[in-house]
């Protein structure tokens, strides 16, 4: 007889739009992928006790808390994945690490180069006592981004001469939507630049297996103030009455150079009027070139410049084949996947690190580069837009 895989008991913090898309993840995984652990829904933690009750019963998480060091008290749990704005991940993710709770912490890794630094200096304390974590850089596991870096690291593209990379999203382009957490600094540390703009910057060096070393950049908040919603706490005034200050960025614009010696160029705005999810990468190269779009997830656009001149231009590798990362657990050839599957493909990817005892990717070291990243754009901003290294 078989041997059931043990059991990898997890507390999910946070149960907002990223904790549907972990729950997600969690739920589906062991039921596609062979996984050396097996996932346990086991405790939910939100602020409204109502509101996580009902969350825990749509998602189906086992039990619920209002507390989070509840998680992390508990011997019966083994995973804390933090889903929160970014202003509570040093304080939870440290107190898990050092409880010797395996942790996965959603992007941004924190709020400043000083937390995340911190983060990642708990981290590899607890990786030397078995205990392991991650960032969750879910775009890396877009099948196509992942054939992406395989085929640069092949050496199909030849030695890397530019990187271009935009997030383009519209979200906010209605001056009159309201306030969110995410429109405040102290709550989410940065606007588009730390929202999505670290997506940009995590997978442009994940593709081309380089880190930026410095960079030159502009920052800019569009509408300053937005209406207040019925349901909004975190500013002074009275919720649904006036108008409160937006404290971060909405367009981030950046150069930067890579240790290879290239250059790329970056943007990350929420105000790109009609797009509505495209991360966007185009790397360039001595023998071709690869460009991804978010919102054309199951297709990578390859140019294959020692071609004969006849018969080049960009050609699309529809990426839906047993033979393409991640998509041989999935469905027959031909058959395309969406948003929800990347967070399936990170669980997958979390579990079978954490029962194999091996550092999973990326790390929070990696998650403290990307920190350094942001933070240097945003002292560029300051500087007048004076290269600043990373």
């Amino acid at each position: 007889m078989t041997e059931k895989p043990r059991p990898l008991r997890v507390a999910m913090i946070g149960a907002g739009f990223m904790g549907a898309a972990h729950s997600q993840g969690w739920r589906v995984a062991p039921r596609f992928f062979e996984l050396d652990a097996t996932p346990e829904m086991s405790l939910l933690v939100g602020r409204d006790p109502a509101r996580t009750q009902a969350a825990a019963d749509r998602w189906g998480w086992a039990e619920t808390s209002t507390d989070w060091r509840e998680a992390i008290a508990r011997d019966d749990i083994d995973v804390i994945d933090i889903v929160t704005p970014g202003d509570s991940h040093a304080e939870i993710a440290i107190a898990a690490l050092d409880a010797g709770k395996h942790v996965m912490c959603e992007k941004p890794l924190a709020n400043s180069v000083a937390e995340a630094q911190a983060m990642a200096g708990a981290a590899a304390r607890a990786e030397a006592q078995g205990v392991l974590s991650m960032v969750g850089f879910t775009y890396r596991r877009v099948p196509a981004a992942t054939l992406a870096r395989d085929m640069v690291a092949a050496g199909r593209i030849g030695q890397i001469r530019q990187v271009r990379a935009a997030y383009l999203q519209d979200w906010l382009s209605d001056e009159n939507s309201p306030m969110s957490w995410r429109l405040q600094k102290d709550r989410a540390g940065s606007g588009s630049l730390g929202d999505i703009g670290a997506h940009a910057v995590d997978l442009a060096q994940f593709i081309t297996g380089v880190e930026l070393e410095s960079v030159s950049g502009i920052l800019e908040t569009l509408v300053k103030e937005r209406p207040l919603a019925a349901d909004f706490s975190g500013l002074s005034g009275t919720a649904g009455e006036g108008r409160g200050e937006v404290t971060v960025d909405d367009l981030a614009l950046f150069t930067g150079r890579f240790n290879g010696g290239f250059l790329g160029s970056f943007e990350a705005t929420r105000f790109s009027t009609g797009r509505k999810n495209a991360l966007r990468i185009e790397v360039a190269g001595s023998k071709g070139a690869l460009s991804f779009d978010l919102e054309r997830m199951n297709e990578l656009e390859f140019f294959d410049a020692t071609a004969p001149a006849a018969e080049q231009g960009f050609k699309t590798i529809i990426v839906t084949e047993a033979e393409h990362p991640y998509m041989a657990a999935w469905w027959p050839a031909g058959h395309t996947i969406g948003y929800e599957h990347g967070f399936s493909h990170q669980a997958h990817d979390f579990v079978q690190a954490v029962a194999s005892g091996t550092a999973p990717s990326p790390s929070f070291a990696d998650g403290l580069q990307v920190q350094r990243v942001l933070a240097a754009v945003e002292a560029s901003a300051g500087a007048g837009s004076a290269w600043t290294t990373v």
